[in-house]
């Protein structure tokens, strides 16, 4: 329990501090924000920092802050620390300043970003990432969501066969559909409040539930096994780098959220609410990793769930009947089910956006806006049958949104630190620097090695990935540098 403690501790001491220096670096004023400049009642509409905030939390916070640390915590008692600090000077300061520099330069999005911050070439393969990521968010934030309702609060079978299934899946569906084509204050900015108090019930009531249940979690100085299950075996064999990073993804660091934080900036009415805006609710995310890894490892410890990566989902039920009960299971349940729905919607609105800014397409009515996700809803369904028809085909899916979720956040911190050069802050750029080399090994080892990959033994992986993190630091500081003598030039 004390490593748990301590990790908390590292978290939010740590946001604190580091927070405050991003703030700093970044330099927010009073000018005037898109949200007033561009008003236009559908994308730009101001609104207050409390209310961004919580959409944010929740366009950010899928169930990869679930399933991964369910999965990673497998690892040992290592994840209560790796995650705060990963989180803090890695995944909160990369939706910082993704969210700061796009509300800076109009509200643009990140392909935007990355247009201005790299080359034509970097731009192409981004844009085409970006929305296959998107899609597969889409897809995957379908999926989870309706299977766990289907077979944890309902009790169907969560069958391709079972019609309740479908009926589930349709209905998020057509709520993602929705909240895609309508204005964000008609629809997200009045129901994610009520999704919000849910979710703040179910990560706090596990959270407390934790404590007031003892659960018998290890420490890093603790012999790493357990009655039930030997963490420091699964430690060993498991590769924890990459794989562990891999695994937790948005609990520590998560490309996806740079396209969300994109779209608060349109509601923003002052630079200044961003450190709380986009810093502190990835915060708030990690805390939510790491509430789901103790859950984990608690039941796992009590023997009430096989320590098992495969069975997570099953894990989350476990955890939320075990801490609070038939009925505050299932509230804390509905707010499981809450995150990955109030990210898919935000995953395909950003797709939207981004479709609409990259080929200059008007959106300006509703039957523009749905004019352009139909075919894009009609990629995801596709998707959807196709994973759930197949018996590997989620298991594939998952494992692809993961590496290109990390993956992502290497053109983020690619643009942050060209960012940094153009605007005389190149003794900074290590910040993005950091982060953005350790991923470059992460995924490219990940990658090199995984069976969905290129099936390379670990040896010659890693190998590659060393290379690739170098190749990264070393082309950026050369590319900042010579942007930065250009534009003094000029």
């Amino acid at each position: 329990m004390a490593t748990f403690i301590i990790g908390l501790v590292i978290l939010f001491v740590g946001a604190a501090i580091y927070g405050k220096f991003c703030e700093k670096v970044f330099g927010p004023d009073d000018r005037e924000t898109p949200a007033y400049s561009k008003q236009d009642g559908v994308d730009y509409v101001p609104m207050r920092c409390w209310k961004n905030s919580l959409i944010n939390l929740l366009n950010i916070a899928g169930t990869g802050p679930i399933l991964g640390p369910i999965q990673g915590i497998l690892f040992g008692p290592i994840a209560f620390i790796t995650i705060p600090i990963g989180n803090v000077i890695g995944g909160a300061m990369h939706d910082y300043f993704c969210g700061m520099i796009c509300l800076r330069d109009g509200g643009s999005q990140m392909s935007n970003m990355i247009r201005k911050y790299s080359n034509k070439g970097i731009f192409t393969v981004y844009n085409i990432f970006v929305c296959v990521l998107l899609l597969l968010v889409g897809a995957v934030f379908v999926y989870t969501p309706g299977d766990i309702a289907a077979t944890q609060v309902f009790g169907f079978s969560g069958q391709a066969t079972d019609y309740t299934t479908w009926i589930i899946y349709g209905v998020i569906f057509v709520y993602y559909l929705i909240a895609t084509v309508f204005p964000i204050d008609a629809i997200i900015g009045r129901i994610y409040p009520i999704f919000g108090a849910i979710l703040m019930f179910s990560a706090v009531g596990v959270f407390i539930g934790i404590f007031a249940h003892n659960y018998p979690l290890l420490n890093v100085w603790d012999t790493w096994t357990s009655e039930y299950f030997d963490y420091g075996t699964y430690f060993a064999n498991g590769h924890f780098f990459p794989v562990f990073f891999v695994t937790v993804a948005c609990g520590i660091l998560s490309g996806f959220h740079s396209t969300q934080t994109a779209i608060i900036t349109r509601t923003m009415k002052s630079e200044r609410q961003g450190r709380t805006t986009f810093y502190w609710m990835m915060i708030l995310e990690g805390f939510i990793a790491m509430v789901w890894a103790a859950g984990a490892m608690g039941v796992y410890n009590l023997g009430l769930q096989e320590a098992n990566a495969s069975l997570a989902t099953a894990t989350i039920g476990v955890v939320c009947k075990d801490i609070l009960g038939p009925i505050g299971g299932i509230i804390a349940l509905l707010g499981v089910i809450v995150l990955p729905v109030t990210s898919g919607d935000t995953a395909l609105r950003a797709l939207r956006l981004t479709l609409s800014e990259s080929f200059k397409l008007d959106q300006s009515t509703n039957a523009k806006r749905l004019t352009l996700a139909a075919p894009v809803f009609v990629l995801v369904a596709a998707i959807i049958v196709w994973a759930k028809f197949n018996s590997e085909g989620f298991n594939i899916l998952w494992r692809y949104f993961a590496w290109s979720n990390q993956t992502l956040s290497l053109f983020a911190f690619l643009a942050i630190s060209v960012w940094m050069f153009e605007n005389g802050k190149k003794h900074f750029v290590w910040m993005p620097l950091i982060p953005g080399a350790f991923y470059t090994f992460i995924c490219t080892t990940f990658i090199a090695n995984a069976e969905i990959g290129f099936h390379i033994p670990w040896g010659p992986a890693y190998i590659i990935g060393i290379c690739a993190a170098v190749a990264y630091v070393a082309v950026i500081i050369w590319y900042g540098s010579k942007r930065s003598s250009r534009l003094k030039a000029v």
